[in-house]
């Protein structure tokens, strides 16, 4: 799954790929590099983004969808809005990338459709809530740091469950790494690690988006600057994750895996 981020404020590529015609280009060149989903978002998850209304967002990202469905691509909206969500499908997306798994805009549930729906793992009903509990006393609740696989799994077992039955018959599941598990290595690379005993757990598959997170940058104490050495721990991250049992890996760098997938297989 290749990362469109038509965003100004993304973490590490917000701004390249604003312009729409610059953000096509770009889901394209991910195409040839051999993404086989192309993961369409306008609004950024960091801690430091802006959030953006629904006007902003279906601004950025449906010329974006319409034109790369057109052209061939199964794409993917990522968004938490039932009504960015609809507006995306209605322009050809087929996937629902959703971080909070429903709990931003309980809304979500009734515009899947027959969309697949990815129902990611967070806490809190907003990304500034979901942030807040990575510091000391910062929001509601403990902060899940230490959150084992097993509690990650019955919480997306919760929100799967109120899913029409024909969207969770269809659904896959994310981890959420770094989603207010914070930068902590440990805690991020054992969600990592027990990704196919997630999707056993569930009987879904497994997406895993560990591609230029914080986390990754830590464990391999990589400087913000430096993306080659940061987009080569994070293939080394994904990998992991496709052994672990991951059906689907959300990168940013797609040539990059894909020419490591290639060894990979051949071992």
């Amino acid at each position: 799954m290749g990362v469109v981020n038509v965003t100004p404020d993304s973490f590490s590529d917000g701004g390249r790929y604003l312009e729409v015609d610059a953000a096509i280009a770009h889901g394209m060149q991910l195409l040839r590099d051999g993404a086989d989903i192309l993961d369409v978002g306008g609004e950024a998850t960091n801690p430091r983004a802006a959030p953006v209304t629904a006007d902003e967002e279906l601004r950025r990202v449906l010329p974006v969808v319409k034109q790369l469905a057109a052209a061939g691509a199964t794409v993917s909206i990522d968004t938490t809005k039932a009504r960015v969500a609809r507006a995306a499908v209605a322009a050809g997306a087929r996937i629902i990338n959703d971080v909070s798994g429903g709990l931003f805009d309980p809304a979500m549930r009734e515009v899947i459709g027959d969309a697949t729906y990815i129902v990611g793992h967070l806490r809190g009903h907003s990304l500034a809530e979901v942030f807040a509990v990575e510091h000391p006393g910062g929001g509601a609740g403990s902060a899940p740091r230490g959150i084992d696989w097993r509690t990650v799994a019955d919480e997306l077992a919760e929100r799967l469950a109120v899913l029409p039955i024909g969207a969770r018959e269809r659904a896959w599941v994310d981890p959420g790494l770094g989603f207010g598990k914070g930068a902590d290595p440990e805690a991020n690379l054992a969600l990592l690690q027990h990704s196919g005993d997630l999707g056993a757990h569930l009987g879904r598959p497994v997406v895993v988006g560990a591609s230029r997170k914080r986390f990754i940058r830590r464990v391999f104490g990589v400087r913000d600057d430096d993306l080659a050495a940061l987009d080569a721990a994070s293939v080394a991250a994904s990998l992991d994750a496709i052994r672990a049992g991951a059906n689907v890996v959300r990168v940013h760098n797609v040539a990059l895996l894909r020419a490591a997938l290639t060894l990979y297989t051949k071992q």
